[in-house]
């Protein structure tokens, strides 16, 4: 922060902006009287390639790169990612300073044929870029077509309208901030599509060096949340995930914080095996037991 102002720098698409202000809220009455957010918009990787599946051109990092040589840069104080979309192996110079409180960790079915996946009619088609949801899909209706979809949320659901899909799925908490209550839009139970490590999580990057900056950051974070996600990013970092690999993780934490269940599941990229188990743990062993997972899991996809 220099001259009164400290500078946000994000995503340009409409709910990474929301989750500026989501941040901008949550740090404002912590500020000195007088500061002025300023919000800057960066165009990713990601963003720039809208033809195939993310999977198809890199790994972890394609929404994030651009936004963090900004803040290496010093062109904004604060970088403001979803979680689910940032690498486990941070840049050198760069902490994440804090995380706000998560929201619903779940993703919603939407389809104007079916109120679930088990009701589609056989042979239907669902659209999504994402190999997790795509194994998950496949896993439980093997004559579902999956096709590739990508836009933001928005024009997801506008291509659902108008018939491009018979059914797609996106994440609860982006439907959610945007403020979209639709219908057809049906929220599917962990047990029949486990969520992506750290999904419904905002993130507050840093400098390591701007020790004043993570200290304002620090006063936000909920540390219940950095206790779920983190635990799941070193699941997924066992697993030396990417986008080409299907994974997903969801932590619990008892509400006193002294135990934790953490469920996960992996796949080989053609989808053709999905393993999945659960285990739990005190929490001084939480993270010895997350690598026992992973490797319960590596065991299971090769046996």
């Amino acid at each position: 922060m220099r001259d009164g102002i400290l500078r946000i720098g994000s995503r340009k698409s409409p709910l990474a902006q929301r989750q500026v202000e989501l941040c901008a809220e949550a740090l404002m009455p912590h500020l000195p009287e007088g500061t002025r957010i300023e919000r800057l918009v960066f165009e990713t990787s990601g963003d720039h390639y809208l033809a195939g599946a993310l999977s198809d051109i890199g790994t972890k990092g394609l929404f994030t790169k651009e936004i963090e040589h900004a803040l290496l840069n010093d062109e904004i104080d604060i970088a403001v990612h979803s979680m689910k979309d940032m690498a486990t192996q941070l840049p050198e110079g760069l902490t994440l300073a804090a995380m706000l409180p998560r929201d619903d960790v779940r993703d919603v079915f939407l389809s104007l044929k079916a109120p679930s996946l088990a009701e589609l009619p056989q042979g239907a088609v669902v659209g999504t870029s994402s190999l997790r949801r795509a194994v998950q899909i496949l896993h439980a209706r093997p004559d579902i077509r999956i096709v590739t979809y990508r836009g933001n949320l928005k024009r997801r659901i506008d291509k659902l309208r108008e018939g491009e899909v018979d059914a797609t799925l996106l994440a609860a908490a982006g439907l959610d901030r945007l403020g979209y209550y639709l219908t057809y839009a049906y929220r599917m139970d962990c047990d029949t599509m486990l969520p992506a490590v750290a999904q419904g999580a905002i993130g507050l990057q840093c400098r390591m060096d701007d020790t004043a900056t993570q200290s304002l950051c620090a006063l936000v974070d909920d540390a219940h949340t950095s206790h779920a996600v983190n635990l799941e990013r070193a699941f997924l970092r066992h697993l030396d995930g990417s986008c080409r690999t299907p994974i997903a993780g969801y932590a619990v934490w008892d509400d006193d914080q002294s135990q934790v269940t953490l469920h996960g599941l992996l796949a080989d990229p053609e989808g053709k095996c999905v393993v999945r188990d659960t285990m739990h743990s005190r929490a001084e062993d939480a993270y010895i037991m997350a690598h026992k997972l992973a490797l319960k899991l590596q065991a299971m996809l090769a046996s």
